[in-house]
């Protein structure tokens, strides 16, 4: 596959797990521009051993991952009132709602249901996690579940 054609292809999935990673619209913009000069980077060396979009994801993981790291390892302190920008992105409540609670979830989780929303199959998003196809069926049941309950919760 050309580079161009890969972008094209996967660039949105690969945002909205980021999304569901760090649930910050420009961090995760970052954090998918990065996967994708890693995509570039490593294109010549992808030995079609696992389908293109399992090998994407699973770089698109590594580096949430990495960059949760990193962050949890800096100590954090807010922007000064008067330079802070407040731009909220034009997304629906329920959305960004959505994004929250995925982001609230632990790291496995996050990656199975952000997985399951860009419509992977199981077996597929078994071999990203490490996990048996039985375990993520029985982990996206769970997780679904768990998600229904804040919706409820947030609609009354």
């Amino acid at each position: 596959m050309v580079f161009n054609d890969i972008y094209k292809t996967y660039w949105n999935k690969v945002f909205r797990i980021c999304m569901g990673y760090v649930n910050d619209h420009d961090w995760a913009k970052d954090i998918a521009q990065e996967t994708f000069v890693t995509i570039w980077q490593q294109l010549p060396k992808f030995r079609n051993e696992s389908a293109i979009g399992t090998w994407i994801f699973r770089i698109a993981s590594n580096h949430c991952l990495r960059q949760i790291e990193r962050q949890n390892r800096m100590p954090r302190s807010e922007m000064p009132e008067q330079i802070a920008e407040h731009i909220e992105p034009d997304r629906e409540p329920q959305v960004q709602f959505l994004y929250k609670c995925i982001a609230e979830l632990p790291e496995t989780d996050r990656l199975i249901i952000s997985l399951e929303l860009e419509d992977m199959n199981q077996a597929e998003i078994a071999k990203i996690v490490g996990l048996s196809e039985t375990n993520i069926r029985v982990k996206v049941f769970r997780i679904k579940e768990r998600l229904a309950k804040k919706f409820e919760n947030y609609e009354h």
